[in-house]
């Protein structure tokens, strides 16, 4: 498939700046894949969409505050650091700005009590440092880091970003994006889901750069996607797996658990406990193995986030859905609506 095949016009207005006053207040459309046919309702109502043995997976990685600001030896030029990973201890991969200023040898101060030393430049023009701490590494990061709000959030950080930019079972830290189809979830939904007789599941996919990272070939089958680490454990895996056997169906809470779960199916049509890191690109055609339901929201024109939603319903049928949820001003992306496909 052609890249121009997951092209669309979408108004600046639409692209949501903030999140909704209250998580499950956002829009919710619901998309059936079988007949096409689609329901303008509010995210609380998805609890009338699941039934009794059914799981809702969702993915516990938990944003961290990842662009730091700091100048360089000790001079007034200021660079800013977005972490992208951790290489071993104290060593990361980094991306800086302005990239031109900033060469191996240079030393990096954020306040007195972090720096890094700059090692190596990266295939992709990033950076390789090493950082020096007096005291807790994570604990500085908190202390110096802002919450990494997409580009195309044209505003400053807000203090309320740090809370709202993070679902409310977020618990590893780990994700430079957050797992944004989460953010709808309140405890309170979470527990009537539960009481309805829904499990829920928790597996990690620690959200990387490359979430954000434009398609550059025109063939997509040729695109390939920046890893990311993912875990299954046993008991997540056992509790899927009992689920499917026992004929209930699998609800991926985003493209990032829905990720995960296909990278650690196995050739049963349940999945495998397993970690490691994950390149798993998935655009149509796609027979998917483990997901059965898909809670999302509407993806940037040309990203491999909409190829997957496009996998998981046909094109044609997504294309309509974008169509109408436009037509309706739905918001878009990150702090934006959600769409739920059965």
């Amino acid at each position: 498939m052609r890249i121009s095949d997951f092209k669309f016009h979408l108004s600046e207005k639409l692209i949501a700046q903030t999140p909704a006053p209250q998580r499950d207040q956002s829009n919710l459309l619901v998309l059936n894949r079988a007949d096409g046919k689609m329901q303008d309702c509010k995210f609380f109502d998805i609890l009338g969409f699941f039934q009794p043995g059914d799981a809702l997976v969702i993915n516990e990685t938990k944003v961290f505050p990842a662009r730091l600001h700091g100048q360089k030896d000790r001079s007034d030029a200021n660079i800013e650091v977005f972490l992208l990973r951790e290489l071993n201890k104290s060593l990361w991969e980094v991306l800086v700005k302005p990239a031109r200023k900033v060469r191996a040898g240079n030393t990096i101060w954020f306040g007195d009590d972090v720096i890094c030393e700059v090692i190596d430049t990266t295939e992709s023009g990033g950076r390789v440092v090493r950082f020096a701490c007096n005291g807790d590494f994570h604990q500085a990061v908190e202390n110096h880091g802002d919450i990494p709000l997409p580009p195309y959030i044209k505003r400053p950080t807000l203090p309320e970003d740090k809370e709202r930019y993070q679902t409310v079972y977020a618990r590893s830290y780990g994700a430079v994006a957050a797992p944004t189809a989460g953010l709808h979830f309140t405890h309170e939904l979470l527990a009537q889901i539960r009481a309805r007789g829904v499990e829920i599941i928790p597996i990690l996919l620690h959200v990387g750069l490359g979430t954000f990272r434009p398609v550059r070939v025109d063939d997509v089958s040729r695109h390939r996607m920046d890893a990311e680490y993912y875990e299954v454990n046993e008991t997540s895996a056992a509790a899927i797996n009992r689920v499917i056997a026992n004929g209930g169906r699998i609800f991926a809470v985003g493209t990032t658990t829905t990720r995960a779960l296909e990278t650690a199916a196995n050739f049963n049509g349940g999945v495998r406990a397993e970690k490691g890191w994950t390149e798993k690109f998935i655009y149509p055609p796609y027979h998917f193995k483990v997901v059965s339901g898909l809670i999302t929201n509407f993806h940037l024109p040309g990203s491999t986030l909409l190829m997957m939603v496009s996998a998981f319903a046909d094109l044609e049928t997504i294309q309509k859905a974008y169509r109408h949820a436009i037509r309706r001003n739905y918001r878009f992306y990150s702090y934006g609506d959600a769409m739920l496909i059965l």
